[in-house]
């Protein structure tokens, strides 16, 4: 399978040791990927703070960038369920559809690792204990696991992936997908609600002496680090891809 990998501009910009882990574990399951180098942005900045039509030109350079593969994978599920949701066909009539699968050609690392690649075994290791943020986008959107409010026994694709780590201890949340209150430019608009509900999150976290927080987009993960680094917190924050990698 041809594999087109997608790195957000966040994880570009400032944890490129995110993107070099993703592209090692794929290559790991002998994946034949290969990093378009004139990508750009999804367009969800722009869409986010209600700026859908200049959203646009980003959505062609991402189809121009990634419509020869079989598969779009990236290390977000933020990115990943806007490209779903929002390019085109899905935006309007006017758009230039181009290829319109695209966008369902595209998914988030952990789901295609379980879904398509069928990963059994990481052939990592990771002594510590490890607490799983489960990102909304994720979660609700993608469908990763299923959220307490629906109240289903869903396979979470991302938590049985990281049991596959050897030595790992996951601990147990008190609340285990709640949202830490990021939400983009939420974080801006509503500061206050936005700290206070990370910092609830991260409560839930240190209560259960997680030595590292994990999850699957680096945007929550960056808003409860910058959290606990204001508190001297000594806990840690790793992308899942950096744990399947065994870079912990």
């Amino acid at each position: 399978m041809k594999v087109g990998l997608f790195i957000p501009c966040y994880v570009d910009q400032f944890y490129p040791q995110v993107a070099k882990a993703t592209l090692q574990l794929l290559r790991k399951f002998d994946c034949d990927v290969e990093y378009p180098t004139n990508q750009a942005c999804c367009g969800q900045p722009m869409a986010n703070a209600g700026f859908q039509n200049r959203a646009r030109a980003a959505h062609r350079s991402f189809e121009k960038n990634f419509d020869r593969f079989d598969y779009v994978v990236s290390p977000s599920g933020s990115c990943v369920l806007y490209v779903r949701d929002h390019h085109p066909p899905h935006i309007s009539a006017e758009e230039p559809a181009g290829s319109a699968d695209l966008s369902e050609r595209t998914w988030e690392l952990c789901e295609f690792l379980t879904d398509v690649v069928g990963v059994e075994s990481t052939g990592a290791t990771c002594s510590r204990r490890v607490g799983l943020h489960q990102s909304c986008h994720g979660l609700r959107g993608l469908r990763l696991g299923a959220g307490s409010e629906r109240q289903l026994q869903a396979e979470n694709k991302v938590r049985s992936l990281l049991e596959m780590v050897d030595g790992i201890t996951l601990v147990d949340l008190d609340r285990p997908d709640e949202c830490c209150g990021f939400g983009g430019t939420f974080a801006v608009t509503e500061e206050a609600v936005s700290v206070r509900m990370g910092t609830d999150r991260l409560a839930d976290h240190l209560s259960h002496r997680a030595e590292i927080i994990t999850g699957t987009d680096m945007s929550c993960l960056m808003h409860l680090e910058g959290l606990a680094r204001r508190r001297s917190e000594s806990v840690s924050f790793r992308h899942v891809a950096e744990i399947l990698n065994g870079d912990v």
